[in-house]
């Protein structure tokens, strides 16, 4: 059985990978699933200086003093770019990473270069969505009850993460074990990038027809893809 670190994407915690970690840990799997530095249920920890990098030191950090060692990794939305960076930093701990429907930026590039459209709500420190927005538009396609548990939950994400560059001196020049899903009916980040990063890869391809949040719709397929199956 593996050791797996889920890894949550922008206005998100650790809380929206329930479903695929129950299912993992089911298996037999020791899953992870934390919530980053100044999101959800950290939120009260938000100040300025949380990073792309900051985050990929958080999940690096916790390979190390949980002692984790061939691990998957797997990350979702703009937590492809934080297990991007804690790969690069914990190389020798990580057996494969798994980018699904995440964000594959190449070092020097910003969120901001992808995904343009505007958040909702925006403060010195960080941004997100109205309830209203995460119901109507992120969340749309979730049958009702999951849909108004998951839009009561989301929050606002570190605006670092999404205009500052990425800082990815090796992880793209490295060889890694890898599986890329695109999600075919979610606008961002987009076939086009999506493929990009399974290119420079050489990664397995995946495509479930759903939303961004695969996690949500398709646990099964996902936690399969995670696991490895």
């Amino acid at each position: 059985m593996a050791d797996i670190v889920l890894i949550h994407g922008a206005y998100q915690g650790g809380w929206i990978w329930k479903l695929i970690a129950a299912r993992l840990r089911a298996q037999g799997h020791n899953v992870f699933a934390p919530t980053l530095d100044g999101c959800a249920e950290l939120a009260h920890q938000l100040r300025p200086g949380i990073t792309t990098e900051t985050h990929g030191e958080q999940i690096a950090r916790l390979l190390y003093f949980q002692d984790l060692k061939d691990v998957i990794l797997a990350g979702t939305s703009s937590g492809g770019m934080v297990m991007a960076s804690a790969a690069e930093k914990a190389r020798e701990r990580v057996a494969r990473v798994v980018f699904a429907d995440a964000l594959a930026l190449f070092d020097g590039e910003k969120i901001r270069d992808i995904v343009k459209r505007p958040a909702a709500v925006n403060t010195p420190l960080a941004i997100g969505p109205t309830r209203e927005d995460a119901y109507g538009r992120l969340l749309a396609g979730l049958e009702p009850a999951l849909r108004n548990w998951a839009a009561d939950r989301m929050g606002l994400h570190p605006e670092a993460v999404f205009h500052q560059p990425v800082k990815l001196a090796s992880f793209w020049d490295q060889t890694w074990d890898a599986d890329v899903l695109y999600c075919s009916q979610a606008p961002n980040p987009g076939e086009a990038h999506i493929r990009r990063a399974a290119d420079r890869l050489k990664a397995r391809w995946h495509v479930l027809d759903t939303g961004h949040y695969p996690m949500l719709s398709m646990p099964d397929e996902l936690a399969r893809i995670i696991a490895g199956g």
